[in-house]
């Protein structure tokens, strides 16, 4: 018995494509492919729906192999994000991009698509949905990353340089926010409020 559930890889398909956020991701996506000079859709969606796929599958155990919890693993992510944040604010290149597609699968597939609040999400989900459901919901959010990625040129046409320029350091500042939180959540850490 299958238990395909419509209703169920909507919610799925929903929550996803909110935690994987691609068309949030587009600034940064240009910035990578102005430094790169290309992005490989097919094999960051590819490399992105491995990594979702063996974690829907045989996530848990999988990092337990490794003796790695998934609060690790989400502060590992957080200080790549937290990297690529810096990187567009102050306009440096700490990641050392190659010209074989490698800026494809990092930063872009991991952690940028298939990140630590994506996987946590898709764990999560495991709880409470069919699998058959997460992978079908899975797919299609897959499909939309393809064509997000396929599409970077028209983005780039459309905002111009002076848009992306803007659009770059304000969605740098962002990410540094989300890799603080990030790290905050899963380290347990505690800001004050206030004064």
């Amino acid at each position: 018995m299958l238990h395909i559930n419509l209703v169920e890889i909507l919610a799925a398909f929903m929550v996803l494509f909110a935690i994987i956020d691609i068309p949030g991701s587009i600034p940064v996506i240009l910035d990578i492919k102005k430094r790169t000079g290309d992005i490989e859709p097919g094999k960051v969606t590819m490399a992105a729906s491995v990594i979702f796929l063996a974690f829907l599958y045989i996530g848990s155990p999988m990092l337990g192999i490794f003796g790695v919890d998934i609060s690790s693993f989400a502060i590992a992510g957080s200080f790549i994000i937290f990297l690529i944040g810096v990187e567009m604010v102050l306009g440096i290149t700490l990641f050392k991009h190659d010209s074989e597609g490698g800026g494809s699968i990092v930063p872009i597939a991991f952690p940028l698509i298939a990140g630590a609040g994506s996987i946590t999400t898709i764990l999560s989900l495991k709880a409470e949905y069919y699998t058959i459901n997460i992978l079908i919901a899975l797919i299609l959010n897959m499909i939309i990353v393809y064509f997000v990625l396929r599409l970077t040129s028209f983005f780039e046409r459309i905002l111009g340089p002076t848009g992306l320029h803007i659009l770059k350091k304000m969605f740098g500042i962002i990410l540094l926010s989300i890799a603080i939180k990030l790290f905050l959540t899963n380290t347990g850490i505690v800001l004050p409020h206030g004064m």
